[in-house]
């Protein structure tokens, strides 16, 4: 025994090991841990085989060895099995077929000769000015038929999609045909008219990327009314040249502006002040 080297492992804790090593584990080495604490062998080589072996070098060795771990297996849910993630929302879907198909309206708008069914209790929800005529004190409570005035057939048309889906629908009607920054404009102007402060927003973003000569006075004039500021800063810097403003001062937009809106015409005046002499000039050319 004493010509022999063992060789053992150990690791600290209560790690479990192979019955045949801890059977091996030598009686006569006192330092060694418990025997479930450590793998080897008692007989690993012959002392002499060892000191004239190559391996030995300084009165040291490596010994290179594979460690294998064994955990409780994983359980893993095959792919055909995996739960699949729930559909989209299709509420907005439904509330659109109960707007389409009327079913269940309690309620008509009447829209230059065109009628919409709709429902009560939605247009409050969605709506604080439709809440406050619809559910409140006010006439249009105990009516059945509402006549809607100073509104086109397709706004209004828009505006109810809008409520009971809250997106916009495809634009393909005639006014926006025509143009679809005026089909915004209007739009804008009926969301601020019923409280919708999303549409709104949506409309006034779609303004500010539609800027041109021919739209930006009506479009600058339905800013001010409406109180929209990042709207009213895009027109204001589309004109921030003298060829651009001479150009907008040509359309009729601006004589809306002028008689809509004089102080924002006083505004854009005093702001670009410089630009007068310029503007003159150009309008004193034109008269001959």
């Amino acid at each position: 025994m004493a010509d022999l080297i063992p060789l053992f492992v150990m690791l600290p804790g209560r790690i479990p090991s192979f019955d045949r090593a801890s059977a091996d584990l030598p009686a006569t080495v006192p330092q060694l841990p418990r025997p479930r604490a450590c793998w080897g062998f008692s007989r690993f080589m012959r002392r002499a085989d060892l000191e004239t072996s190559l391996y030995l070098k300084d009165d040291c060795f490596i010994v290179q060895g594979t460690l294998t771990m064994i955990k409780e297996p994983r359980l893993e849910v095959p792919i055909a099995l995996a739960v699949p993630p729930p559909p989209p929302s299709d509420l907005h879907l439904h509330l659109l077929q109960l707007l389409e198909s009327g079913e269940g309206s309690d309620l008509a708008f009447e829209v230059v000769g065109e009628t919409f069914a709709a429902h009560r209790w939605l247009l409050a929800a969605r709506s604080p000015v439709f809440k406050a005529e619809l559910l409140g004190p006010m006439k249009e409570k105990s009516m059945q038929r509402i006549k809607i005035e100073d509104m086109e057939a397709a706004v209004f048309k828009a505006l109810l999609h809008f409520i009971y889906s809250d997106s916009l629908p495809d634009l393909t009607d005639e006014l926006a045909k025509e143009s679809p920054a005026l089909m915004a404009q209007h739009l804008l102007a009926a969301a601020d008219r019923y409280g919708l402060e999303r549409l709104r927003l949506i409309c006034e973003d779609k303004l500010c990327k539609q800027v041109d000569v021919g739209t930006v006075a009506t479009t600058l004039a339905l800013a001010e009314q409406h109180r929209c500021d990042r709207l009213k800063a895009a027109c204001l810097e589309f004109v921030a040249s003298p060829e651009v403003l001479i150009a907008v001062m040509l359309t009729d937009g601006f004589e809306h502006l002028k008689k809509s809106c004089p102080l924002v015409l006083n505004d854009l005046m005093e702001k670009f002040g410089c630009l007068s002499y310029s503007i003159r000039k150009e309008q004193s050319e034109n008269e001959n």
